[in-house]
């Protein structure tokens, strides 16, 4: 911020330059962004979401995306912090990296609280 620049709420300003915090947070949260930005991957997050944890195969079943192209996509995901991946055996399952991952596809996708059993045509 200038020193010598004009403020009209001063404690807004301070209130806002606390909340930025570190640079590199924001730097990468907007990487993070920038990677759920394409329908593909937001759509294999939701999955994942919904699922709990899956397989490259069930996910590409799921959304309708080849083996190879959710191996990339996930590839990615994972390098941004978005899931994480464990062996069962000879099957990888991925799932949403942390609580913060989970909340940001709910609040995309919300959980259904019912709505849908009591209205059919939902």
């Amino acid at each position: 911020m200038e020193p010598d620049r004009r403020l009209i709420d001063p404690e807004r300003v301070a209130a806002a330059v606390a909340g930025l915090g570190d640079r590199a947070v924001i730097d990468e949260w907007a990487g993070r962004f920038a990677v759920v930005a394409d329908p593909s991957r937001l759509a294999l997050l939701v999955s994942i979401h919904y699922a709990r944890e899956i397989s490259v195969t069930d996910l590409a079943a799921a959304t309708g995306m080849t083996d190879t192209a959710v191996s990339q996509a996930l590839r990615l995901l994972r390098a941004h912090g978005l899931v994480t991946a464990h062996r069962d055996g000879r099957v990888v399952r991925y799932r949403l990296a942390d609580a913060t991952v989970h909340e940001l596809i709910h609040r995309v996708r919300p959980h259904d609280t019912g709505a849908a059993e009591a209205d059919p045509d939902r």
